[in-house]
C-alpha cells in the first residue's frame, strides 16, 4: 500500500536523483530515450528557447520500451520535437542504444563519424534519471562539460496513467541501486549517497518495491 509513509520515503529518492544543474548554452542538447514522453517535449522546449544549437535524440527499445512500442525511442522522440517546430537538419538520431550506458557510447560514435566534437552537453533524462545520466556519462565522457535536467514537474504531479506511482517507485528503487553498484563496474562514477537516502531505500524494498533492482 502507497501511505503517506511509503510516499515520505519515496519523495526522498527523488530529491536524491535530481542534480539540480542550472542550465547555460551549450554546443548541442542529448536527450536519452525512455517510455516518458515529456522527456522529448523538455529536449525540444530548451532547442527553442536557445540553449543549443544541434539536438540529438538517443534510443532503440529499452527495458521498459519493448513491450510498449514498436517504434524506436530516438524515432517518436525526434518526431515529437519536429511536431513542436524544431527544423529536422539540426536534429541527429541514434537509435540502437538499449540502455544508458549505449546511450553515450552509441551518441560519441555517431558525433565521431559525422565530424562533429561538440564541447558542452545538456542531457535531458526522466526527473528521477538525472544523477544516473550524469554518473554514466561522465564515466564515459568526463572531459566533456556537462549539465543534466529532465522535465520540470513534482514528483506528486509526475505519475500518470502510463508511468503509475507503483512504478515511479520501483524504477527510482532500482535505480539507487545501480547508484551505488554501477562504479565498480565501470558502468558510472561514484557518487556519494547519503545515509538517510539509503535507508529510505532499504525500507522502499521491504515494503516491496523490488521489482527495477538489479537481478543477483
Amino acid at each position: 500500500m502507497i501511505d503517506k509513509h511509503i510516499i515520505g520515503l519515496a519523495k526522498k529518492l527523488w530529491d536524491y536523483h535530481h542534480v539540480d544543474h542550472v542550465l547555460k548554452k551549450a554546443d548541442c542538447i542529448l536527450v536519452l530515450g525512455s517510455h516518458d514522453l515529456r522527456v522529448a517535449e523538455r529536449g525540444a522546449e530548451l532547442y527553442l528557447q536557445g540553449y543549443a544549437p544541434l539536438l540529438i535524440f538517443s534510443g532503440g527499445l529499452g527495458n521498459f520500451t519493448q513491450g510498449m512500442w514498436t517504434e524506436k525511442e530516438a524515432d517518436k522522440f525526434a518526431a515529437i520535437a519536429i511536431n513542436m517546430g524544431v527544423p529536422a537538419e539540426n536534429i541527429l538520431i541514434e537509435n540502437m542504444s538499449t540502455n544508458t550506458g549505449e546511450n553515450i557510447v552509441f551518441t560519441q560514435k555517431l558525433l565521431k563519424d559525422k565530424g562533429i566534437n561538440p564541447n558542452s552537453f545538456i542531457v535531458v533524462q526522466k526527473p528521477y534519471m538525472e544523477r544516473r545520466s550524469y554518473a554514466t556519462f561522465k564515466q564515459h565522457w568526463p572531459d566533456k562539460e556537462l549539465m543534466v535536467t529532465s522535465p520540470q514537474i513534482s514528483f506528486d504531479d509526475y505519475p500518470n496513467e502510463e508511468i503509475p506511482l507503483d512504478r515511479v517507485i520501483n524504477i527510482m528503487a532500482g535505480d539507487l541501486q545501480r547508484i551505488k553498484e554501477y562504479p565498480a563496474l565501470g558502468f558510472q562514477v561514484f557518487q556519494e549517497i547519503p545515509e538517510d537516502v539509503w535507508d529510505a531505500y532499504g525500507q522502499l524494498v521491504a515494503a516491496g518495491f523490488n521489482k527495477h533492482l538489479m537481478k543477483q
